[in-house]
């Protein structure tokens, strides 16, 4: 039976000897860098790492911080308590979790974390980038990082296959590219996602959108209306789309598919599905279009993809089309226009015969609302435009907007000045929303009412 005893007399002496007194009394990032990597070495060449597996997650800090102490005193390394408790918990980080990305991850406020090289790491705060103090000891230490991070979802990254797309254990999605791909060393993303979800309450609070907006959201969600969620890269589509999908009638069979799994449904019959990439082979490719045929088997009241970026958008079409009401998808563009010319040239890619108005007509009638969001320049987050598809004139797909974020300017301190306001139409999918027992105050679109 193995206990904290065994475990600690597992590790022995190994030092050959007396060791001479290091002295560190304030160490360099340097020189601390050396240390925890000498430390950490040490203990996974005289530790049973199998046979801490057995032990809770509890125990082992508690015994790693115990042998850290004994090799600090074997070697003799003198250094104040303050870095003493900083090695001993770095040492942690690196045999539990991703080592150095550790504090990042653990802070509610980073929302992306930015890795350029093993010596350059930047970070998102409130919208904006700022340099970190956090380092990787060499590239060797990075890549090693990488990979327990790949491999914890089934995926692989080498020379052979220097790309690829990952997730951590909260949902956050981490891409990653080395040499010889990557001139500089290997560089990683992670895009952080939230324990708890954001609502629609919550981005009323941070002023992403108005209490009306919300309210008519809200409404679509329930009444099965087909969604495209478009914007820029980090304008907060995923978030919209998880705010909207909490809308969601619990009795509804759910189906997602996504590239990385980063979705979080709240309800209780969701089937999450996730793509595949080829093996060290070539082969074994499952592709979002494949999962989306298949997902038409299983059943679903509606499908979900995390982003069309290819020929599954017709097959999306399709499902919207026949029976799969209230489906969504985000899409990269920006503005609710440009989504649907996106739309279009990815349906080329699955049906290169298929004439134009062909597709504009699937276009129209699969899909009910666009709704496009924003990263501003001040790192604020924005919903900017609520648009409704009407259906074809000629040869030309016909939109209203319902609402929009007008922009005015902005302040001495950088901050974009505007204000949300309806356009004053009123939406033809009122009457689908009388349907499913929903009714909209007229006010709500009136033009006249402006909110900052």
């Amino acid at each position: 039976m193995l206990t904290s005893a065994n475990l600690r007399a597992r590790l022995g002496n190994g030092t050959g000897g007396a060791a001479p007194v290091v002295r560190l009394e304030s160490i360099d990032n340097r020189a601390y860098q050396q240390l925890k990597h000498r430390i950490h070495q040490t203990l996974l060449d005289r530790v049973d790492l199998e046979s801490m597996q057995r032990l809770s997650q509890e125990q082992i800090r508690d015994e790693l911080r115990i042998l850290v102490e004994r090799l600090l005193e074997e070697n003799m390394v003198v250094i104040n308590d303050i870095e003493r408790r900083n090695l001993t918990r770095d040492i942690q980080h690196e045999v539990l979790g991703f080592g150095p990305l550790e504090p990042l991850l653990a802070d509610p406020t980073v929302s992306d974390i930015l890795v350029n090289s093993s010596q350059q790491v930047y970070v998102e705060r409130g919208g904006k980038l700022e340099l970190s103090s956090i380092t990787f000891a060499d590239d060797a230490h990075l890549m090693k990082i990488i990979d327990k991070i790949v491999s914890r979802v089934g995926r692989r990254i080498d020379e052979s296959s220097p790309m690829v797309d990952a997730r951590l254990p909260d949902g956050s999605r981490v891409n990653a590219i080395i040499p010889p791909l990557a001139i500089d060393g290997p560089v990683m993303s992670i895009r952080r996602f939230s324990a708890d979800p954001l609502g629609l309450e919550e981005l009323i609070g941070f002023k992403s959108m108005t209490e009306g907006m919300a309210t008519v959201l809200r409404a679509l969600g329930r009444a099965k209306v087909n969604i495209v969620i478009s914007g820029g890269t980090g304008s907060g589509k995923t978030t919209m789309l998880n705010a909207i999908s909490a809308h969601i009638s619990e009795t509804e069979r759910v189906v997602t598919i996504e590239d990385a799994a980063e979705l979080q449904l709240q309800q209780p019959h969701v089937v999450r599905l996730e793509t595949r990439p080829p093996n060290i082979e070539g082969k074994g490719e499952v592709s979002q279009r494949a999962l989306v045929r298949n997902a038409l088997r299983m059943r679903p009241d509606r499908i979900i993809l995390g982003e069309v970026r290819g020929g599954e958008a017709l097959d999306m079409l399709q499902a919207m089309n026949t029976g799969h009401e209230g489906s969504m998808a985000t899409i990269h563009a920006n503005t609710p226009r440009d989504a649907l010319t996106r739309l279009e040239n990815m349906i080329s890619m699955a049906a290169a015969s298929l004439p134009t108005k062909a597709m504009r007509q699937q276009i129209s009638s699969a899909v009910g609302v666009v709704v496009q969001v924003a990263r501003l320049t001040d790192g604020k987050r924005k919903l900017m435009s609520i648009q409704e598809i009407t259906g074809m004139e000629g040869e030309m797909i016909t939109m209203q907007e319902i609402f929009c974020f007008k922009q005015t300017g902005m302040d001495k301190d950088g901050k974009v000045q505007g204000h949300f306001c309806a356009t004053g139409i009123r939406p033809r999918f009122c009457e689908r929303l009388r349907a499913f027992g929903l009714q909209l105050p007229d006010e709500l679109f009136d033009p006249n009412h402006r909110t900052e």
